[in-house]
């Protein structure tokens, strides 16, 4: 027995059941991929993106290192012919010539100045020499000047003139930089231990440094200019 259609449901239609618990009802697929929610419209953190070395640390790898401060190979001579000291005859060359820039002008007002004058001894007719006392300090002052003197040059230029001139220069050992003022001149004052004998300002023949005793002292090498 079939019953007449009903005029609010002409085809025929199943009414949808109510959902009790307010959840929408999934739509069927037809073949087509279904959209992901973003989660950033929840109100949900987004992950950073990841860091590529960090993945890198975790298995080993070591990021490359920042440069030294000092050249490869830890050469502190940079600039400098490398591992290349001054030779000895390099090193007394440059000594005479500063010696005679910086001392030979007050040599000589010295020894016209000071030169001891000779007398005639009234009771015996015979000449007698003055006194030496001031020809000696004369001399030590002058002495002490070309002292100083190199000692400035090396602090202030790097290299005094006579090194200059044969290409040669006194840095420290530690990090090849030039001596401060005043270390250059403790530097020239102790040579007064390389003076004894003359043991010292031998030294740098058999030296592997070829360091005198001062340069022993103040930690010093002289190495051939590039």
């Amino acid at each position: 027995m079939s019953y007449p259609p009903d005029p609010n449901n002409p085809y025929g239609q199943q009414p949808q059941q109510p959902n009790p618990y307010g959840q929408q009802p999934q739509q069927p697929g037809y073949g087509y991929p279904q959209q992901q929610p973003d989660p950033a419209a929840y109100g949900y953190p987004q992950q950073p993106p990841a860091d590529p070395y960090a993945q890198q640390q975790a298995y080993g790898y070591q990021q490359q290192a920042q440069y030294p401060a000092y050249p490869v190979g830890n050469d502190p001579y940079a600039g400098y012919v490398q591992n290349a000291y001054a030779g000895w005859g390099a090193r007394v060359v440059a000594r005479i010539i500063d010696s005679l820039i910086i001392g030979l002008i007050p040599y000589i007002i010295v020894m016209v100045a000071a030169w001891p004058s000779t007398t005639v001894d009234p009771n015996t007719g015979l000449a007698v020499p003055g006194s030496m006392a001031g020809l000696q300090l004369g001399m030590f002052l002058v002495n002490v000047l070309v002292l100083v003197g190199i000692g400035v040059m090396k602090g202030t230029m790097g290299q005094s003139i006579g090194q200059k001139a044969v290409n040669i220069r006194m840095v420290r050992e530690a990090d090849g930089q030039s001596l401060p003022v005043g270390s250059a001149i403790v530097r020239e004052v102790a040579h007064v231990l390389d003076g004894i004998c003359c043991v010292g300002y031998l030294w740098p023949l058999w030296d592997a440094k070829k360091q005198t005793f001062a340069d022993k002292i103040m930690n010093s090498v002289v190495v051939k200019s590039s």
